[in-house]
């Protein structure tokens, strides 16, 4: 489930380590261009219209070769040129011709059939760095503009234009992307914290020629990848004779006065991934109001003392979503003393930041999904990149972390940084963490160790978010927690791979 992440020098020495075997530089690039046309798919499986922004390099080969791989499935095809055909590179220029001599424009097949418009950012490459200079600068400001004004959804080809290769550097007229469809391997700057509303969505086209045991190794680098494998790698497909308990039994510790829907959702999100018997335990106070609107699969639960739960046979743990803070030292005591894995989020990681001398003498596996803000009290002292922040706390503390953001990490002590691709600004609104919290519980029960769930999970919940808004099911602003789990199952089912 890995795709690694390299800096610019090393992608360019696994490129050369490919020629010395004897692959040329077109081959790579009818690779990566039908690898474009996939990832495209993905987002728009009906075709729309297409502007391709074109430098006069490699990347310009890329969009050429891209762009008639489109054209064949559908799409109206509208060339933006910043330079000459004559100015462009020999493999660029090869590539503009054979798009010439590929066939005609696609007509609509019905009225309204163009009703999308997306934007391939092809202008410059790997290697280029701001600031950007004319030609280059107005077509980068054209395509924002497109953006901006006219809706159109932008993918920018390996990298945007006007962001610099290693640090994450940005021009002021930089490419604002959408997604961003790496060739090869992720590239180091597209991780930087400063890149992401530049980088977008990050879809990784990998190269089977490219190979990374021939990627040079930095000393001292910190490894870190990019999540890059079928759902099956890990869920495999079950049995024709399974049954419930093979996959495992989640109990659920959420829910206080006024927060009955983080229980609900954190219930459901266990459901929806796949756990054999949930199980919902809620405050006495609240049981009744649980009870009734609780899904008819999950068994609701009256709690009088969280101690007490110590006792229940239970596969794994899903602490904290809407639990309140009232009973805090029983819940301490709980995250504590609990043998089972354990998944700690919201409230649970309030009241584990009261007293962190607790997490290490946890008695089981822990999972910690801290967004920003619970981040900064759970670590108070935390500095540097959020990368920075997430390797250090697991240096000092025995536990699993996602990190969540709009590159939600994943880190533990000892196992490469994980950085998840999928997602979009929809899911930030209250309640999407209460599901994946669930979704997090129900794959451990499902044998994953926390590490891989954590990933997993992340991976899951973002791409139910982007089937939902390019289904027509939601937009950024309309999509709910419960749109996530709507589409959870045709997340699972995604041929593609995850990343």
């Amino acid at each position: 489930m890995n795709s690694a992440v390299v800096s610019a020098d090393q992608m360019r020495a696994a490129e050369e380590a490919a020629f010395a075997r004897g692959l040329t530089a077109e081959s790579l690039m009818d690779e990566a261009a039908a690898g474009i046309a996939r990832a495209i798919a993905k987002f728009f499986p009906r075709p729309g219209r297409c502007l391709v922004f074109a430098g006069k390099g490699n990347n310009a080969g890329d969009s050429f070769a891209a762009a008639s791989l489109l054209r064949a499935q559908g799409w109206k095809i509208d060339l933006r040129l910043a330079f000459s055909e004559s100015d462009m590179g020999e493999l660029a220029r090869k590539k503009l011709q054979a798009f010439h001599a590929g066939g005609t424009a696609a007509v609509p097949s019905s009225p309204g059939a163009f009703l999308h418009t997306i934007v391939l950012d092809g202008l410059l490459g790997l290697g280029a760095r701001p600031p950007l200079r004319e030609p280059i600068t107005s077509a980068c400001r054209e395509i924002n503009r497109l953006r901006c004004e006219e809706n159109a959804y932008v993918f920018a080809i390996d990298l945007p234009t006007g962001l610099g290769d290693d640090k994450g550097k940005t021009d002021d007229n930089c490419v604002r992307a959408d997604c961003t469809i790496t060739i090869g391997f992720a590239k180091q700057g597209l991780l930087v914290d400063e890149a992401v509303n530049f980088v977008g969505r990050l879809e990784v086209v990998a190269l089977r020629d490219l190979r990374s045991d021939e990627i040079p190794i930095i000393p001292g680098a910190a490894a870190a990848h990019l999540a890059t494998a079928s759902v099956r790698q890990f869920l495999p497909r079950r049995e024709f004779n399974a049954y419930k308990n093979q996959f495992g039994r989640v109990g659920v510790v959420a829910g206080s006065k006024g927060f009955t829907g983080a229980a609900l959702l954190c219930s459901l999100g266990a459901l929806r991934a796949g756990a054999g018997l949930v199980e919902l335990f809620v405050p006495e106070d609240i049981y009744p109001i649980v009870a009734a609107a609780a899904a008819a699969e999950v068994m609701v639960k009256p709690v009088s003392s969280y101690g007490h739960l110590l006792d229940q046979p239970i596969d794994v743990w899903a602490v904290g979503p809407g639990l309140g803070r009232d009973r805090a030292t029983e819940i301490l005591a709980f995250i504590e003393h609990a043998s089972r894995p354990m998944v700690v989020d919201a409230d649970g990681l309030n009241i584990l930041s009261q007293n962190m001398a607790a997490l290490p003498r946890s008695a089981g596996p822990r999972l910690l999904t801290p967004h920003p803000g619970e981040m900064k009290r759970l670590f108070p002292s935390q500095t540097g990149s959020r990368a920075e922040v997430a390797q250090s706390f697991c240096h000092e503390y025995p536990v699993t972390l996602l990190l969540k953001g709009s590159r939600t990490i994943v880190a533990e002590k000892a196992r490469p940084l994980s950085y998840n691709t999928t997602g979009n600004p929809g899911m930030a609104t209250g309640g999407m963490g209460d599901v994946l919290t669930g979704v997090c519980a129900a794959l451990i029960a499902q044998k994953l160790a926390p590490y891989e769930a954590a990933r997993l999970g992340a991976w899951l919940c973002g791409r139910a978010a982007e089937i939902a808004i390019f289904s027509g099911a939601a937009s950024q602003e309309s999509l709910l927690p419960s749109d996530l789990l709507d589409h959870l199952g045709a997340a699972f089912q995604d041929p593609w791979e995850a990343g």
